[in-house]
């Protein structure tokens, strides 16, 4: 009976939220407080039968879905040790039903397999009036097995939204998931309500840094990648949101420093915004820009039927007319080139005397390559032998026999002939002379 009152329970809360026109935050909060209230039933009926749970966001109004791991452990078995379920690594991959990747303005991000998933982006008018089907498949990393919802996304239009005055901050010190959190994202609201004053203030869209070229950040002193907020409001800018647009500030930006901003201390005790890239638009004085680009489709192909191979009776083609005019023509010329460069050259007498004149020039040149082998040169002195005057031997020269003639020098000072020796005498007074 209690499963049964839950399951109406929650009946009656699609149906009040489809009557009424609340926007997606709003939505949001209510959809936290219901799990709180009816976690543990709620996730038994939903994961056991596999219904698909509906969502009811606005268009242009933040939109953020958690994915928490509790709602998908009722699918798998049960941690083996008692009070561990907790650290089941799990997973969630989500998908357009039907296609391979989630909708254009639909992101999603899990930094690990032991925290929640989070679905998030900003719908568009165009999107009004076409239910969109997430398939949320969870993956169990310790018992291998998966789990399969369906969350159906009803985009509502309202009159209210978008906003006419939209800001868009750079709060460096913030991660994404840290962002989505509705704790985080009330108190920058709620700052940025403090300095703007409007009546009306909601988030449009959240884009983490690394979405728009960011880098990683490196991992030392809790370092953050970056996100960028925008909010819109119904009022005018305020004063201290247009001290960004002075000259004074812009000059200052330019020359990579802070610029001075009299509201930043309502921001710097939880958020470190980077003033030099807050973006403000006005979009009722933004011109529309009309193009006449074709319209590029939904990017995919046409139906067209099941794959028909051809028939098996096919008659089979014949390749020979192709190797006559591939192969047979071609070499057929070559081979008639052939014969009459042949002719020429063995059987005619000009083809002869070309050839025995040819053989004429290459005896010559072999003969006179022999004649310069064998002519004598005068070889330096440090390339004979040397004779010891104490021992009376002689000492080998100090270049091998082989000695090249490229390396001798121009001009010859010796006059000795190879191998040529001379022994010196001894004279009476015993002194040696040469």
């Amino acid at each position: 009976m209690a499963s049964v009152g839950i399951f109406v329970g929650l009946v009656v809360a699609d149906i009040v939220r489809s009557a009424s026109g609340i926007d997606g935050q709003t939505l949001a909060l209510i959809d936290s407080k219901q799990r709180s209230v009816f976690q543990t039933g709620v996730v038994t009926i939903l994961s056991k039968s596999h219904a698909d749970r509906n969502v009811y966001p606005s268009a242009g109004v933040l939109f953020v879905h958690v994915l928490e791991r509790e709602h998908f452990k009722g699918e798998f078995p049960p941690y083996p040790k008692a009070g561990d379920s907790s650290n089941d690594p799990i997973t969630f991959n989500t998908n357009l039903k039907g296609y391979p990747d989630r909708p254009g303005w639909l992101r999603y991000i899990q930094r690990t397999s032991h925290s929640d998933g989070v679905l998030y982006g900003s719908p568009t008018a165009d999107h009004v009036g076409k239910p969109t089907i997430i398939e949320i498949t969870a993956y169990n990393k310790r018992t291998f097995e998966t789990a399969r919802h369906n969350l159906v996304i009803n985009i509502m239009s309202t009159e209210e939204f978008p906003l006419p005055y939209q800001a868009e901050f750079f709060i460096k010190n913030m991660n994404v998931e840290e962002m989505l959190a509705s704790e985080v994202l009330g108190d920058f609201l709620g700052a940025v309500k403090n300095v703007w004053q409007p009546e009306r203030l909601n988030a449009i869209n959240i884009t983490s840094a690394l979405d728009r070229g960011g880098r990683v950040p490196l991992p030392i002193n809790d370092l953050k990648e970056g996100v960028y907020v925008m909010v819109g409001a119904d009022v005018a800018f305020s004063s201290c949101l247009r001290e960004v647009e002075t000259p004074q500030n812009q000059l200052r930006c330019s020359q990579e420093m802070e610029p001075v901003i009299s509201c930043d201390k309502k921001f710097r005790a939880q958020f470190n915004i980077d003033w030099c890239k807050i973006s403000l638009v006005d979009i009722t004085k933004v011109v529309p820009v009309h193009s006449n680009r074709p319209d590029p489709g939904s990017g995919v192909l046409p139906d067209i039927g099941e794959y028909n191979p051809p028939s098996e009776l096919l008659k089979s083609r014949d390749y020979f007319a192709d190797f006559l005019i591939t192969l047979a023509v071609p070499s057929a010329v070559a081979l008639v080139l052939f014969i009459i460069l042949g002719y020429s050259m063995c059987c005619r007498r000009e083809g002869l005397i070309q050839l025995v004149h040819h053989s004429s020039i290459q005896k010559s040149s072999k003969e006179l390559r022999s004649m310069s082998k064998n002519r004598e040169i005068s070889w330096p002195l440090s390339t004979l032998p040397v004779f010891h005057p104490v021992s009376g031997e002689v000492v080998p020269p100090i270049h091998p026999d082989n000695y090249e003639t490229t390396s001798m020098p121009l001009m010859q000072t010796q006059t000795n002939l190879q191998n040529q020796i001379q022994i010196p005498q001894q004279q009476i007074s015993g002194k040696w002379y040469s």
